[in-house]
């Protein structure tokens, strides 16, 4: 009968919590970098998340409340944001009016994650003078 040592019983164990655990840090440290945008309308808040992307006129817009759209685009990669681009239209005939634009360059902080890349805008448009605000945060930029 062979008898095993307890200690070489909790090795193998050892190297594969080891091993997990290096690969969950992989995974935060080499985290993609996401926009995420609260967009509220007459009480009613959406989320749009951009990720990096090449072709930034492929990205869609959202339409808020029927009032609005709201289209938040990140260009670049996951090494890299060259740029983030925000863009706010009112719903109209024949076809939306760009109320609002806004860009946002290099360098970006890293300081806090997730960093308030905008803070709060309030935005009205219209005969009513509608208001839509928004916020977005920038997250998973590597150090």
């Amino acid at each position: 009968m062979t008898c095993m040592h307890p200690s070489s019983i909790q090795r193998p164990w050892r190297t594969v919590v080891s091993a997990l655990g290096a690969f969950l840090w992989a995974g935060v440290v080499a985290a993609e970098p996401q926009l995420t945008c609260q967009v509220t309308y007459a009480g009613s808040t959406h989320t749009v998340l951009a990720r990096p992307m090449a072709d930034p006129y492929s990205v869609p817009s959202v339409d808020i409340g029927g009032r609005f759209w709201f289209k938040a685009v990140m260009v670049g990669d996951a090494a890299s944001v060259s740029r983030v681009l925000l863009y706010a239209y009112q719903d109209a005939t024949p076809h939306p009016v760009l109320i609002h634009q806004a860009k946002y360059l290099p360098p970006y902080p890293r300081v806090s994650q997730p960093w308030p890349i905008t803070g709060q805008q309030y935005l009205y448009a219209g005969p009513l003078e509608r208001e839509l605000i928004y916020s977005c945060t920038l997250e998973g930029l590597a150090p």
